[in-house]
């Protein structure tokens, strides 16, 4: 499936890819240590699951072949492939296409946009974007697909056809372009992933590839990302659902639909790409933006609650057991794509393969993540006491009672507190970062966005804490505190009997 000048054989008369693209090769062996160094090896065990779970998605889902890769704290530390030809390797460097996880690079050129002052992310789109009657729907609601507008382009269907025939964004938005009200609910939406591709050409004064290019892939080095393919990549097929033959798929430059599924990229720049969406980088964006890409923006169906499924700014979010995942999944005709990634475990996995349906390539994904958490989970950091802490925080340390539930209140690195419930109790807690003035702000949980303060009486004297008008007391229902409703006069007392 994957073709390359320099990986043919005169023996294995293969035709060019853009005519009709072969099967790619079999990788040989685990898919790991012999293609080179690779930081932090994993255990043989570990890689012996790793490749056994590639191969049943490969074998079971009939992929003509299935490339992945598992990164650990921003290094790759296994990849392996499977395909139906052997006697090629498809690697790191051959591209696939990546469907929807295109969205995820065009929220980051909006969210850099956001950053640098030139929109708001609640900016009704009509402010940037006149005339293109969705002018209601703001910024973040196309972001998270909250803006009501349908999930296609009017007939025919855009992935299977050029983008020549959609040449302005009123082509691609159709006559009737709303499907819900908006900012009622979440209904995915690849038309609303193009508006933001035009948003982010009106206000860059470029096309969006280039802007791309210039403002995300070459600062983190994603070389092999791009809008054409370039060898070696990848030929999309359509396996038969009730037979063991195939055919190839239409290989479309996607137009105005591209910032929402036009993309190619590899296993090794999507790795990166996860590196940069788990911390962030300061030549792209900084860490609170991937978080607040990250953060759940959208309400889901009642079926998606069900199995944990929320979307946040151009990124997906699922449960999966106890374990967090973020990322994107994407399909085009022809090609399955998956990025998943663990923050809280610095874990993340890609999966790719070349056919228009078969494996689960997101389950496959998330599986990967899974076998090394178990398998390998991350050894804590040795435990240090602070360096430097202010007198007046470490004052507040200790137990706090919101009512009659307990809590803790710690001093962090940098000036943060975590206030949250004791060991096996119950209350809600949040992290929370220095404002310079006393106070700070609430970065996770319920209280995020909250302002925490400690509220002193007429001696000077911390009298509670104030979470966004919860009062938290030294002593459940403390009546020295300004508790709300105030506190019975006669306190505490047994029940008479």
């Amino acid at each position: 499936m994957t073709t390359s000048a320099s990986a043919q054989s005169s023996s294995d008369q293969l035709p060019p890819p853009q005519s009709s693209p072969q099967p790619s090769p079999v990788h040989a062996g685990p898919g790991t240590d012999d293609e080179g160094p690779i930081t932090g090896r994993l255990l043989p065990g570990t890689r012996r699951a790793l490749l056994h779970r590639l191969a049943t998605g490969q074998t079971d889902g009939r992929a003509p072949s299935l490339v992945a890769a598992v990164v650990r704290d921003g290094d790759v530390v296994w990849r392996g492939a499977r395909s139906c030809v052997a006697g090629h390797e498809p690697d790191e460097q051959v591209q696939y296409r990546i469907g929807s996880i295109s969205k995820t690079f065009t929220a980051v050129l909006v969210m850099r946009l956001r950053d640098e002052g030139v929109l708001d992310l609640g900016d009704p789109l009509e402010k940037h974007l006149p005339d293109t009657g969705i002018g209601e729907a703001t910024v973040a609601q196309l972001l998270s697909h909250n803006g009501g507008l349908a999930a296609e382009a009017p007939a025919p269907w855009w992935e299977r056809t050029p983008g020549s025939l959609r040449p302005t964004l009123g082509d691609v938005l159709g006559d009737e372009p709303f499907r819900h009200p908006v900012g009622r609910r979440f209904h995915y939406s690849n038309t609303g992933f193009t508006v933001l591709g035009e948003l982010v050409e009106r206000l860059r004064g470029a096309p969006w590839e280039e802007v791309l290019r210039r403002e995300v892939l070459q600062p983190l080095g994603l070389d092999r990302t791009s809008v054409e393919p370039q060898s070696p990549h990848a030929g999309g097929w359509a396996v038969h659902p009730w037979a063991d033959v195939m055919m190839p798929e239409p290989a479309e430059n996607l137009g105005l639909m591209t910032p929402a599924g036009g993309l190619w990229s590899t296993t090794g720049d999507l790795a990166r790409f996860a590196a940069f969406l788990s911390h962030g980088d300061d030549r792209v964006l900084g860490a609170d933006s991937v978080r607040e890409m990250r953060t759940p923006a959208a309400p889901s169906e009642a079926s998606d609650v069900a199995t944990g499924y929320a979307y946040g700014l151009g990124m997906e979010v699922q449960q999966q057991g106890d374990r967090m995942l973020v990322g994107h999944a994407g399909s085009v005709p022809g090609f399955l794509a998956s990025l998943v990634i663990s923050v809280e475990e610095g874990l993340a996995a890609i999966a790719l393969a070349n056919c228009t349906s078969g494996p689960s390539v997101t389950a496959i994904a998330g599986d990967l993540v899974r076998i090394v958490g178990e398998a390998e989970p991350r050894i804590p950091e040795p435990w240090k006491p602070l360096t430097e802490v202010d007198d007046a925080v470490l004052k507040l340390a200790g137990p706090w009672y919101w009512g009659t539930q307990a809590h803790v209140l710690r001093p962090a690195a940098d000036g943060a507190v975590v206030l949250g419930p004791i060991a096996g109790g119950r209350g809600r807690g949040s992290r929370f970062r220095p404002n310079g003035d006393g106070t700070w702000t609430g970065l996770n949980g319920y209280y995020a966005g909250e302002i925490l303060r400690a509220v002193r009486g007429s001696d000077g004297a911390v009298s509670h804490l104030d979470v966004g008008s919860f009062v938290f007391t030294r002593e459940p229902y403390d009546r020295q505190a300004p508790v709300p409703g105030g506190v019975d006069e006669e306190g505490w007392r047994a029940f008479p009997g």
